[in-house]
């Protein structure tokens, strides 16, 4: 049985601004957006390559705004990924240095926390493998 996360809900006090947040700054491709009733709009986003997206949206999370915390998403070269968004606005940690790899931190507009992580196993998979 197959059991694969696709959608991850992030918690937003203003859909618009962070939808702005998401797919211009950050590069991320808006999947729907829909306004179901003045309570409800579904907006569904995929980051460049990723398989899994976020939806956030009025009416469609408990969690309070800024609550969410931990959420990675997997880069080549934390610090290519940090020059790009950098350029964008996207205010970004310093590259922070692991044994396994680097990390580079930022928040959208709520507090939401997010990382960048360059996996220095799986660059040498990658590569290994010829891609």
């Amino acid at each position: 049985m197959d059991m694969t996360l696709e959608v991850v809900p992030v918690p937003v006090s203003d859909t618009d601004r962070a939808k702005d947040f998401y797919a211009n700054q950050l590069g991320f491709t808006v999947d729907m957006d829909v306004q179901v009733n003045e309570s409800l709009r579904f907006v569904q986003l995929t980051p460049p390559g990723s398989k899994c997206s976020i939806h956030i949206g009025e009416g469609t999370s408990a969690m309070e705004p800024g609550s969410l915390k931990g959420l990675i998403l997997v880069v080549d070269s934390a610090a290519a990924a940090k020059t790009v968004l950098e350029g964008k606005g996207v205010q970004l940690s310093e590259i922070d240095e692991q044994s396994w790899g680097r990390h580079v931190y930022f928040t959208d507009p709520d507090g939401n926390a997010w990382a960048l992580q360059e996996s220095f196993a799986r660059n040498q998979q990658r590569a290994a493998a010829g891609q």
